[in-house]
C-alpha cells in the first residue's frame, strides 16, 4: 500500500501524458509518440512544473517501466526472420555499427564530450534511436539531461533522413533493397525508417523494416558490452576506494536477458500473432511512458549548458553511417 501511495500518481501522470503523446504519434508518424513524450515532459518540468507527489512515481516509471518495456519489446521480435535477413544485411550492419562507435568516442574524445553522452548517441545512431538509448541508459547510469539530449540529437536527423534519403534513393538510382538496405542501416527509430523506405516504394519499405527488427537485437551484445565496461569501472573504482558498494548482480542489465526469452518465445510460436502484437504494443507504449518520466526529469537550462557540441557529433555520425552503409553495399555489389 504505502508502494502504491508514493508511486501511482506519478505513474498515472506518465500515462497520460504518453497517451496524448501516442495519439499526436499517429498523426505525425515522421515524429513519434516517443519525441513528443520526451518534449511534452520537458515544457511542463521546465514552465509549471511537476507536482511534489509524483516524483517518485516518474522516477520509478524512467527506471523500472522502462526495463519493462525493453523486455516487451522483445515479443515483436522474430529470431528466424532476423536470422534469415541478417545473412544478407550482415557485412553492411556491421559494418556501420563499427563505425558509429569508433566515430563516436574519437569524437567524443576530440570534442571533450562526457562518455555518457557520448555512447548515448553512438548506440542511438548505431543500433536503433530511442529504444537503443533506452536500454543503455540504465546500464551506464545516464542522467535524465543526457537521455533527453541524446534522445532529441537523434530526432533531428531522423527527421532531415526521412525528407531526403527517398528522393536522394530515387538521384543515384537505388533498386528497391538497396534502399531498403540503407534505410534500415542508416535512418534510427523504427517509425522513420518505415516513413523512408514506403516513401520510396512498398518493397524498399517491407524491406528496410525488417533489417531495422535485425538492427534492433544488437541491443543485445551492446548493451552487455556496456554492462562489463561499467562492472569493470565499478570494480576498479571499488578497489581504489573501499567506501564505494560494489555489486554485479545491481548493475548487470537482466531486462535484457527477458528481451532475448521474450524473443525466444516469440520465435517458438509460444505467443499467437494477436498476443504478440498486443505485447509489443504494449511495450512501445510503456517506452512512451517512460520517455515521457525522463523528460519530466531534465532540466532545460542544464542541457543547454552542454553546448551544440553533441548535436554537431551526431550529424557527424549520421554521416558517417550513411556513407559507410552505400560503401559496404558498393563494395559487396548489392548496388
Amino acid at each position: 500500500m504505502d508502494w502504491l501511495r508514493k508511486n501511482t500518481a506519478g505513474i498515472l501522470l506518465t500515462f497520460l501524458i504518453a497517451l496524448f503523446s501516442t495519439f499526436l504519434g499517429s498523426k505525425f508518424p515522421i515524429i513519434g509518440g516517443s519525441v513528443f513524450g520526451i518534449i511534452i515532459g520537458i515544457i511542463i518540468n521546465n514552465t509549471i512544473g511537476k507536482p511534489s507527489y509524483t516524483v517518485n512515481g516518474v522516477k520509478f516509471t524512467s527506471k523500472k517501466i522502462l526495463q519493462y518495456a525493453i523486455i516487451l519489446l522483445g515479443t515483436g521480435l522474430s529470431l528466424a526472420q532476423v536470422w534469415e535477413t541478417g545473412l544478407d544485411s550482415l557485412a553492411v550492419m556491421l559494418c556501420t555499427i563499427v563505425s558509429a562507435f569508433i566515430a563516436a568516442f574519437a569524437l567524443g574524445r576530440l570534442m571533450k564530450i562526457p562518455f555518457n553522452l557520448t555512447s548515448l548517441i553512438g548506440v542511438g545512431t548505431a543500433i536503433c534511436g530511442g529504444s537503443a538509448i533506452a536500454a543503455v541508459s540504465p546500464v551506464i547510469e545516464a542522467d535524465e539531461k543526457e537521455v533527453a539530449y541524446s534522445i532529441s540529437t537523434i530526432f533531428f536527423f531522423n527527421i532531415i533522413a526521412v525528407l531526403i534519403f527517398p528522393p536522394l534513393g530515387h538521384l543515384l538510382g537505388f533498386s528497391d533493397n538497396a534502399f531498403g538496405l540503407w534505410a534500415g542501416t542508416a535512418v534510427n527509430d523504427t517509425s522513420s525508417v518505415v516513413a523512408a523506405g514506403y516513401a520510396f516504394s512498398n518493397a524498399a519499405g517491407a524491406y528496410a523494416t525488417i533489417v531495422k527488427l535485425t538492427r534492433t537485437t544488437m541491443i543485445i551484445p551492446i548493451s552487455l558490452i556496456f554492462a562489463a565496461v561499467t562492472i569493470f569501472k565499478k570494480k576498479k573504482a571499488a578497489k581504489a576506494d573501499e567506501t564505494i558498494n560494489y555489486s554485479f548482480k545491481k548493475i548487470f542489465p537482466w531486462f535484457i536477458m527477458g528481451f532475448l526469452a521474450a524473443s525466444l518465445l516469440n520465435t517458438l510460436g509460444i505467443f499467437n500473432q494477436g498476443v504478440a502484437d498486443f505485447l509489443s504494443s504494449a511495450g512501445k507504449f510503456m517506452i512512451v511512458m517512460a520517455l515521457s518520466a525522463v523528460g519530466l526529469s531534465a532540466n532545460f537550462k542544464d542541457m543547454m549548458k552542454t553546448g551544440f557540441k553533441p548535436l554537431f557529433m551526431g550529424l557527424l555520425l549520421w554521416f558517417t553511417v550513411s556513407l559507410v552503409s552505400i560503401g559496404v553495399q558498393l563494395a559487396t555489389g548489392q548496388i
